[in-house]
């Protein structure tokens, strides 16, 4: 009888992808003479059997819930497909869905392609490489331009219920549930489909992602958000302070390459209600928040997840990613990582990853919209970057052996094991000054910040995960902003994150799918940008200190009263090398990544009770493994730490 188990199973998933319109591989033959091709699978991949050069290119505009601009009339969703011409009642497809606001403006990928049409209004170029690789294996993609933006009607919503709505109806469109039409109003159903959709794209396209799988809409089984937000207030707040003022309706206006006066309204709308003057959360955040939301919450997912994210993204700050994550697993949702060490980049342009990537994606895709058994849920979950050119799978990530471990400043200015004396205690004024000058000559007096720092290292120590900042202090003001920085002080080699976002594009192209003399499947390579500096920022995050306890309801601090302030920093994937020192920066207001003021409050650290706890991937850490500076330590002068450029692509 246990013979048996091994062929049920085979019979089983037979059964399964013949009903799913794939022909297995042990089908013979594959595509006989006089007959369309079916979809085929072979060696736990779909295979390139249509032709991308005769596939239909078609366009649609689908009904939305919302009416951004208030016309009176649903928000029209310009959806552009390209699918293979078999396609249709006696073979449907499952279907890859990249919405974006960004096809005509700032383009997709490190290239910046924009959508390119014929005089009949459809795409003859889709960007990316989607189109070009999964179309000839069996797949509908869709390119569908949010609301408010190329071609789509109503207005930007900064993420909120028009975004979202707009990017369901599209799914709900697919299984016959929304209406669509054609440029001439006739009504056009999706019979060429199973309804299994898989949504990806990078940062806003997997913002909606995130957004559309966390109303629970059925028929979208898997997502892949790629430097994507999860909560809009964490992706332009932290904890009460303010990133960018005013934000949210120029990002809409960018994204609106229509009459400025169109949706004046909707962008005036915004700036009333997103809170600025407090920097607190409010309905209009929660109606953008993803994982705890008044429209969208994660206990809703259905959808797997292929999440990727970068840890030093301070576009879409890696807090975004982590926090999904972490709520994700509480949920048993099923789940891949990749976690990079660049700025804001898609992993088809991690440098050496891009083939890797091509095939995890195609398996990801082929697993979870046509039901291949191929094993990709059976492998390791996390493919993590931990040095220039050096990858690790691991079980799970963070580092699932990782030790908390709690460092304690002291007012002699180490950082080590042992709490300091009680009484001990530092001060610092809260200015406005940059990082460049906070982590500038450590070991000398400054004003706008205390730091504090280990002995040389003996070992290597490798963080993985979240930070957490633990404080006691008291102000002479009823509130402070707080910036707390991990530094790691040693010359070395390291990704150049801050420069064109850690890459660099070269002339030579790699081709992955089929192209037509106007949309071709080849893209430059990249290579990792590196930078030689005696020092990096490894870690860092913001407080305001009135939200210590709340983000929508401050609680001024009693000046002279010591409170405790607990906060969680940018999670990070880092090793601090041995001979290196391990070095910990509070300041106030941070004038490189925040658009805040200073309060000119004085801030007393209480050290006895004040801690930062590292998640270290390593079994044990003892008193000796964290060596105290035997005499006077001076780190390095100001160095210069460029802020990296915006990147919407």
């Amino acid at each position: 009888m246990p013979q048996a188990v091994p062929q049920l199973r085979a019979v089983l998933i037979a059964l399964a992808v013949v009903a799913a319109g794939v022909t297995p591989a042990n089908a013979a033959p594959t595509v006989p003479t006089g007959t369309s091709p079916a979809i085929t699978v072979e060696r736990g991949r779909s295979q390139p059997v249509f032709s991308y050069a005769d596939a239909v290119r078609e366009h649609v505009y689908v009904e939305s819930g919302a009416d951004s601009d208030a016309d009176g009339r649903p928000d029209r969703i310009r959806v552009d497909i390209i699918r293979p011409r078999e396609s249709g009642p006696r073979l449907k497809v499952p279907v890859i869905i990249d919405e974006s606001p960004y096809y005509d403006n700032a383009g997709r990928g490190n290239e910046g392609e924009r959508k390119v049409y014929d005089a009949a209004g459809n795409i003859t170029k889709f960007p990316l490489f989607y189109d070009n690789y999964f179309v000839p294996r069996g797949y509908a993609v869709l390119n569908v331009d949010m609301n408010g933006t190329t071609r789509s009607d109503g207005c930007p919503d900064g993420g909120g219920r028009a975004d979202v709505l707009g990017g369901k109806a599209v799914v709900d469109w697919l299984n016959g549930r929304a209406v669509a039409r054609r440029e001439d109003g006739t009504p056009v159903a999706a019979d060429w489909t199973t309804g299994k959709s898989g949504m990806i794209g990078k940062s806003y396209d997997g913002t909606l992602a995130n957004a559309v799988a966390a109303t629970g809409v059925r028929g979208l089984e898997t997502i892949v958000p790629i430097s994507a937000i999860s909560s809009w207030y964490r992706y332009q707040r932290s904890n009460g302070v303010v990133y960018n003022y005013d934000y949210m309706s120029w990002l809409a206006s960018y994204v609106d390459t229509d009459p400025d006066a169109k949706c004046a309204a909707a962008r005036a709308r915004m700036d009333a209600e997103d809170g600025d003057a407090t920097g607190d959360y409010n309905p209009f955040w929660a109606e953008r928040d993803y994982l705890a939301g008044s429209l969208a919450d994660v206990s809703k997912v259905r959808a797997s997840v292929f999440a990727v994210h970068t840890v030093n993204d301070l576009n879409v700050r890696p807090d975004n990613f982590s926090t999904w994550w972490r709520a994700l697993a509480a949920r048993n949702v099923p789940r891949k990582i990749w976690v990079g060490q660049y700025q804001h980049v898609d992993p088809f342009d991690f440098a050496g990853r891009r083939d890797v990537w091509v095939d995890t994606l195609h398996q990801w895709f082929d697993h979870w919209l046509l039901g291949v058994d191929n094993g990709v849920m059976r492998r390791p979950r996390a493919d993590v970057q931990v040095g220039v050119d050096r990858w690790v799978t691991q079980r799970d990530w963070p580092e699932p052996l990782s030790l908390k471990v709690p460092f304690h400043p002291a007012a002699d200015g180490s950082l080590g094991l042992v709490p300091a004396r009680r009484g001990q205690t530092a001060s610092f004024t809260d200015l406005r000054q940059s990082e460049e000058t906070m982590v500038a000559d450590v070991g000398t007096g400054a004003s706008g910040r205390v730091a504090f720092t280990t002995g040389s290292l003996p070992l290597d120590l490798r963080l993985s995960g979240t930070p957490v900042v633990d404080l006691r202090v008291a102000l002479d003001r009823p509130t402070s902003n707080l910036t707390a920085l991990l530094a790691d002080f040693g010359e070395d080699t390291r990704v150049d994150w801050r420069r064109g976002q850690g890459i660099s594009t070269l002339p030579e192209e790699s081709c992955h799918g089929e192209s037509t003399a106007a949309d071709d499947a080849c893209y430059r390579k990249v290579a990792t940008n590196l930078a030689t500096r005696p020092l990096e920022i490894v870690a860092r995050g913001w407080i305001d200190v009135q939200n210590r306890d709340s983000l929508s309801a401050p609680t001024p601090l009693p000046p002279g009263t010591y409170g405790r302030v607990r906060w969680e920093t940018l999670p990070q994937e880092y090793t601090f090398k041995k001979g290196h020192r391990l070095g910990f920066v509070i300041a106030g207001t941070d004038a490189t990544y925040s658009s805040e003021s200073p309060t000119g409050a004085v801030v007393t650290v209480d050290l006895a009770r004040s801690k930062v706890v590292l998640p270290l991937a390593i079994g044990a850490l003892h008193i000796g493994d964290v060596p105290k500076e035997l005499g006077p330590w001076r780190g390095p002068g100001r160095v210069t730490l460029p802020v990296p450029e915006p990147n919407f692509s």
